[in-house]
């Protein structure tokens, strides 16, 4: 098993990653201050389920054929890069609708947290990003390597959750307080649908 030192350097390192900037903490940042704190903890939820996914590939080995095969690479990044422009569309499409913290019950929860879901897993980076950094920090002398993995992957799932779950909370007081500014709620979307458009480009130039 994996000793209190590894796991501390691991947990601290992973909640230094999630703080940088990317689709899937903007994500949350977005659908908080437009819809609640409530409706980012589902997208957190579906972003880490996610994560859950690519932690089992890499223990079971099947990140390595996104590593090795440029076919199966290049279409999961196409599918990535066209939700991230679809999702795009969505928010410039929305521009001109009001924040409305206060009325997440009308919220279709399921269509979030599937959101994230898939948002997540058709990165491919994601995958070969698990499949490069979670063996850093295991040992073979310590026992199973599957099984160090798999724990680490979920460290690096809980440190997500925490760091994701704080920036659901505070997006959402943030958002009260440019509730009354009626341009905000379209620069917001616009400026987050342009961001995901880079983003789309960013991945699909993204070589192996």
């Amino acid at each position: 098993m994996l000793d209190l030192e590894i796991l501390s350097a691991f947990f601290i390192t992973s909640i230094l990653l999630a703080l940088v900037p990317g689709p899937d903490n903007l994500f949350v940042l977005t659908q908080s201050m437009l819809q609640g704190k409530k409706a980012g903890f589902i997208v957190v939820l579906g972003l880490c389920t996610g994560l859950l996914f690519h932690t089992f590939m890499v223990v079971m080995g099947v990140s390595v054929l996104f590593q090795t095969s440029i076919i199966a690479f290049t279409f999961l990044k196409i599918i990535g890069a066209l939700y991230l422009l679809y999702l795009a569309w969505q928010l410039f499409k929305s521009s001109n609708s009001k924040i409305e913290t206060k009325k997440s019950h009308l919220i279709e929860y399921k269509k979030l947290y599937f959101k994230g879901i898939f948002m997540n897993i058709t990165n491919p980076k994601v995958s070969l990003f698990f499949l490069a950094f979670l063996p850093q920090f295991t040992n073979i002398n310590l026992g199973n390597i599957s099984f160090q993995m798999l724990v680490l992957g979920i460290l690096f799932i809980l440190s997500t959750i925490l760091v994701f779950g704080l920036i659901a909370f505070f997006s959402e007081k943030l958002a009260k307080n440019f509730n009354k500014s009626n341009n905000f709620q379209n620069i917001l979307n616009k400026f987050t649908s342009f961001i995901f458009v880079v983003l789309a480009i960013k991945l699909l130039i993204t070589k192996q």
